[in-house]
């Protein structure tokens, strides 16, 4: 039990029933079950991306340009599905996993064979890919009356009960959490971003890790483009604008180290919950859009300053162990 209680990803799940119950105060239907699988299901975009953000980050990197790369593979298929209507869903589904997988790889390449520093690298790829969709569209968007019934029921449609875009969503989760836990690469990216030293000592290659987090973190890019248009039948050259400090945010929440080599899918998954939760929270509380901005921002800053002060002291008690 408190070994249970010292893990992140248990208090994060105490405070998020904390949270409900506060809400629930106010909103009484706010913890019913179709709620919160509302709630699931308007989450699930951020969840996949928020993975596949972990990735890179456990490495010790950080990737800004998810956003973008969402809109430009969103702009791309819904561009498509509007000039070339006969195309079958299951081809769209395949073009848009090769944009995330080609946008994901530049990223890697830039950081692992040139060299160039995960942050720098991906803020120049942002504006890079955001241009990209303006250059594509040329200013114009792609509107529902554009986009074929079949494109925009895609994250509608459901099997078992449950939407293609959350099954989608639980399908990442759980070969992320396997790859992860499981696989040697997945237990070599947490040891790049553990110690990336020892990591190349141990036989270890930088490169091809750093390289392939990218790469899986675009690969997951391009499928969340493409619900994200499919959902919103739309497709803008603002599309997820900002959405990448939301990614970060789950992680840190959710107990990723920004300074890399810690971080579990589970808590990722608990902490875009607690945004979600957050926003609709706010949102039936009937409060004004102003605080949400402000509130939301006071709720991340918190929990990176709790993810520091946990880290530190990790680290002091792993040293004391040293010194015993």
């Amino acid at each position: 039990m408190r070994e249970l209680l010292r893990r992140r990803e248990f208090s994060l799940l105490i405070l998020i029933l904390l949270l409900m119950l506060a809400v629930s105060l106010r909103a009484p239907n706010f913890p019913q079950p179709a709620n919160l699988y509302d709630i699931a299901d308007d989450t699930a975009i951020l969840i996949m991306v928020a993975i596949g953000q972990m990735m890179v980050i456990i490495t010790g990197g950080i990737d800004l340009s998810v956003a973008s790369g969402i809109a430009l593979t969103g702009m791309s298929v819904g561009m498509l599905n509007q000039y070339f209507p006969g195309i079958p869903l299951f081809v769209i589904i395949l073009i848009s996993l090769a944009i995330g997988f080609v946008l994901g790889s530049f990223n890697g390449i830039l950081v692992s064979i040139a060299g160039i520093p995960p942050i720098i690298t991906t803020l120049g790829t942002m504006s890079i890919y955001r241009g990209f969709v303006f250059v594509l569209s040329k200013g114009e968007w792609v509107s529902a009356h554009e986009m074929t019934e079949t494109f925009r029921e895609l994250p509608r449609g459901s099997m078992f009960g449950v939407t293609n875009l959350l099954l989608a969503a639980l399908l990442v989760v759980l070969i992320s959490a396997i790859f992860l836990r499981l696989s040697r690469t997945g237990r070599e990216i947490y040891g790049v971003g553990g110690n990336k030293i020892a990591a190349q000592y141990v036989g270890i290659s930088l490169k091809k890790i750093n390289y392939l987090a990218f790469t899986l973190s675009g690969v997951i890019v391009g499928l969340s483009g493409l619900f994200w248009v499919s959902r919103y039948a739309s497709a803008q050259n603002e599309t997820a604008f900002g959405f990448e400090l939301q990614t970060i945010a789950a992680c840190v929440i959710g107990g990723v180290s920004i300074m890399g080599g810690t971080g579990t899918v589970l808590g990722v998954v608990l902490g875009a919950m607690f945004l979600g939760i957050v926003n609709n929270a706010l949102t039936v509380i009937n409060l004004s859009p102003f605080y949400q901005m402000a509130i939301q921002g006071f709720v991340i800053l918190v929990a990176i300053v709790a993810n520091t002060l946990v880290d530190r002291r990790n680290q002091l008690a792993m040293l004391r162990k040293r010194e015993l």
